[in-house]
């Protein structure tokens, strides 16, 4: 274990103590929220993104530990282990590697060599590996071999059966397949064509080639696309000839020997027929697998900004699902997400009565007070901004709409979940529910969807889904717990993703609390069935109650430190009891001036548990994403006819791609700013810029309208 701790440390760049005291946490079932936020004094204060990367290192080198023993057992069960071989299998420092020492013990199935061997011809093989023979023919030394009851027949089927059986040894040689492997890599071409006839969104790889040490991720997943679809071809190139003198660098003994010529094509052989198809697949493979953990980590960083959308509370907000045929789906829901009022407007068609429409959601907005209108951006959606500005323009109260990412609401709204939440609304009214309460709190409503549905990333579909979907999962694990859970109001799809709780136990939780009304305190979920002390532990601090008689129960100060906390305040003068907002507002200016070390001494307390106390009693109850800029509010709309070159625009950051971010000026489609646009200096990637959510001011560049294009700059702004 101590070489795992050891490797670990110096990947991630910390104190092999943290690493240990780390693993010993989660090996105990602890939860990496939990760990994360009241830990910090065991990990050092690694944060939750560190401790996820801890453990899928930590995963990937105890798999390889386990496979590194299983392959020392298989090998000595054939009687070939020895001290050099135990070494090399321990020394090996990837999981390729390990499967290349192992290669030549592995159980094959029937190959030539394997059939060569059969036949008796391996003696013959030895000759040409040694290469010792200096005179004589060894055609005549092959004749000796012949033995028809084995099926040799002649000189020249023995020859070819040996050279078989040497070509298969060379593949094997582990040393031999690293250097190839890294020569391909090194100075290897990734050369892809496709027929020039054929259309496709694949023609700019119709004639590509680039080196394939350079080649970015999210090329490799466009061109594995189109391989797959059938428009292009691909394969790696290197130079044969130097390939051809580097192998024999390494496997020619004797250039003199007779059997040198009858080597070269044995190299010849085993490279062009076993070697290089082999290694192609494995440096497209790897390939492939960091472009995916590219596009996963993009996603997932995409998701979290997402998620973490500031909330706008308290306001009534209507929300518009739109559509052709079947008219404009539309639902009122208060500050809460209580659903008010649900009907259907027709205002997308040529044919459709606009003016009734209009009546009818002026009819909706004064009845409920309707402070923002939130429009779905697919289908018909800039038909129905276009209306829904007009209306604006005709109501004499300050009412704003704003367009909204709608992607998985049709998913939700088709899914077990949304029947039961909404039994007694269509599919359709669904949705116009969910792009409703998105607006009102993006993070509640946003985990009731499977993350890939909610598409803010790129080629999600083309990556691993099991690895997508593990890493999405703490993606928005740490999102939830980041912000806390209202205890009183979170539905089940956002309590199981509270830290120790199952989507069993969230259930358990709200049907707790329907049968006997509010939770009073913390301490009361220890009443609900299938939630135990371990539980407990990991998911309380993560949970809040307002109001609640405990001031404690509606922070992020776990319960663990509630007696501390009295003590520290005892010794400012403060008592829980008396704790008023007012008090709290007292507290803050004081807390500033306060002994940190003294304290934390004193109460014997962690100093970082201290600190995340503090902050707490500054800001009880506070909600991180408050802090973030709002959503752009519009009440005018804008057609792609109106952009020109050089305007200067306020939009909002829909996505960020390896190649640059899109961007919502308030058109149909979003705008995009190419990485080399972002800034005046070199960007290595664009979240180094911006992220999703960020408002940002861009300059049109161009507009290519017969194809919907819009590119954008935020250089010179």
């Amino acid at each position: 274990m101590q070489d795992i701790i050891m490797t670990l440390a110096k990947n991630l760049g910390v104190r092999e103590k943290q690493v240990e005291d780390t693993i010993a946490l989660l090996d105990e079932g602890n939860t990496v929220p939990f760990i994360a936020r009241y830990r910090k004094e065991v990990t050092g204060g690694l944060d939750d993104a560190q401790l996820r990367e801890l453990l899928d290192q930590l995963t990937y080198l105890r798999n390889m530990k386990a496979r590194r023993e299983e392959i020392t057992r298989l090998i000595d069960e054939q009687g070939k282990l020895n001290q050099e071989l135990v070494d090399r299998i321990n020394g090996a420092a990837t999981m390729t590697e390990l499967e290349d020492i192992y290669r030549p013990y592995r159980p094959k199935r029937r190959t030539r060599a394997t059939i060569a061997r059969e036949k008796g011809l391996e003696p013959l093989a030895d000759l040409l590996l040694v290469q010792e023979l200096m005179e004589g023919d060894i055609l005549e030394i092959s004749a000796s071999y012949i033995d028809p009851e084995k099926e040799v027949t002649t000189a020249e089927e023995a020859l070819a059966g040996a050279m078989d059986i040497v070509a298969e040894v060379f593949s094997d040689d582990a040393d031999l397949r690293k250097a190839i492997r890294e020569y391909t890599v090194d100075r290897g071409i990734l050369e892809v064509r496709g027929d020039p006839e054929a259309q496709s969104v694949y023609e700019m790889y119709y004639e590509y080639n680039e080196a394939v040490k350079r080649i970015v991720p999210h090329r490799i997943l466009a061109i594995n696309r189109g391989e797959k679809e059938g428009f292009l071809n691909v394969r790696i190139v290197v130079d044969e000839q130097e390939m051809m003198s580097l192998i024999e660098g390494r496997v020619v003994n004797n250039k003199n020997s007779i059997v040198f010529p009858y080597v070269q094509e044995i190299i010849a052989d085993s490279y062009k027929r076993l070697i290089a198809p082999s290694i192609e697949r494995e440096i497209r493979s790897h390939l492939t697998e960091i472009a995916e953990e590219q596009a996963i980590k993009v996603f997932g960083e995409n998701l979290k900004n997402l998620l973490l959308q500031p909330p706008i509370k308290d306001r009534i907000v209507m929300g518009l699902d739109p559509g052709y045929r079947t008219g404009n789906k539309v639902a009122v829901v208060d500050g809460t997400g209580k659903v008010l009022d649900t009907g259907v407007a027709y205002m997308t068609l040529p044919h459709h009565d606009i003016d009734k429409a209009k009546y009818y959601l002026r009819h909706l907005i004064a009845r409920h007070n309707v402070n923002i209108i939130a429009i779905g951006n697919g289908t018909a959606s800039k038909e129905t901004e276009i209306v829904v500005a007009d209306l604006l323009k005709e109501i004499d109260s300050q009412i704003y709409y704003t367009v909204v990412n709608e992607a998985g609401a049709s998913v939700y709204s088709a899914s077990a979940l949304g029947s039961e939440e909404f039994p007694e609304f269509d599919v359709a009214l669904r949705s116009a529910i969910s792009i409703a309460r998105r607006l009102q709190d993006p993070l509640a409503e946003l985990v009731k969807i499977d993350p890939k549905a909610i598409g803010v990333g790129q080629y999600q579909h083309d990556v691993n889904q099991k690895r997508m979907a593990e890493t999405l999962q703490g993606v928005v694990e740490d999102c939830v717990n980041s912000v806390g859970v209202d205890l009183n109001t979170a539905s089940p799809s956002l309590l199981q993703y509270v830290a120790g709780i199952s989507r069993t136990v969230s259930k358990t939780i709200v049907s707790y609390r329907i049968e006997k009304g509010k939770f009073t305190s913390r301490k009361e979920l220890l009443k609900v069935s299938k939630l135990g002390p371990k539980t407990f532990e990991q998911c309380a601090g993560f949970l809040r109650i307002p109001g609640a008689v405990n001031v404690l129960d509606n922070t992020a100060v776990h319960p663990e430190s509630y007696e501390a906390t009295a003590k520290l305040l005892e010794l400012k003068g403060y008592s829980l009891e008396d704790l008023s907002e007012g008090s709290f507002r007292a507290l803050q200016k004081e807390i500033e001036g306060w002994n940190i070390k003294e304290l934390s001494s004193t109460l014997g307390l962690g100093i970082p548990t201290l600190k995340d106390i503090l902050e707490e009693l500054k800001k009880p109850g506070r909600d991180p994403r408050d802090e973030l800029p709002q959503p752009v509010l519009r009440t005018d709309v804008m057609d792609i006819n109106d952009l020109k070159p050089e305007m200067t625009l306020t939009g909002t950051v829909r996505n960020v791609v390896d190649f640059g971010a899109f961007v919502d000026i308030g058109m149909h489609q979003d705008g995009l700013v190419h990485i080399s646009q972002l800034t005046d200096s070199y960007v290595k990637h664009p979240m180094d810029i911006v992220q999703v959510g960020d408002i940002v001011k861009v300059r049109v560049l161009n507009v290519d309208t017969e194809r919907g294009r819009i590119s954008l700059t935020m250089r010179d702004i």
